[in-house]
């Protein structure tokens, strides 16, 4: 295998949470650095326009969430090194929050048109080995089914 980055994504789909609460994270291994290239949400089923706030936070103590391996973005990538078991990544909701640190991005969005960021190429947040982020919930959203994720890219040398 070749030195280079390399690009996965940690998402959840269909999930419903009436908690402010981490909704997915990614914590990079500890030999190797996570550039956050996007993350997204959106939701099914709401006919509403309703107002909804969301983070992407430094996760200082891990969240419990349920554990999700980063899907490769190309069929010739090599598995993650941010994996599953080792680095708590996880989708869906948490059932302990951890604690946040500092935050990334904090917006509104309307649930009809859900919420996308893809930061330019100065502004993408560089994660350092044994550091993770978490998509995060600030308030409790309504009850929706909600879907999204967080697309990084990682440095394996």
């Amino acid at each position: 295998m070749a030195a280079g980055w390399y690009s996965y994504v940690v998402r959840f789909n269909g999930i419903t949470t009436s908690a402010a609460i981490t909704v997915a994270q990614v914590k990079a291994a500890t030999c190797a650095c996570i550039e956050i290239l996007r993350a997204h949400v959106t939701q099914f089923g709401g006919t509403t326009s309703l107002q909804e706030r969301i983070m992407l936070v430094r996760k200082t103590t891990r969240a419990t969430i349920p554990l999700f391996t980063p899907v490769k973005l190309s069929c010739s990538s090599p598995a993650a090194l941010a994996v599953a078991s080792s680095c708590s990544n996880g989708s869906g909701v948490a059932t302990n929050e951890g604690a946040n640190g500092d935050k990334l991005i904090e917006e509104g969005f309307n649930v009809l048109n859900g919420w996308l960021w893809i930061p330019t190429p100065e502004e993408r947040p560089l994660i350092t080995p044994g550091e993770g982020v978490g998509l995060t919930f600030p308030t409790a959203p309504t009850g929706q089914s909600w879907s999204g994720g967080i697309y990084f890219r990682e440095f394996q040398g």
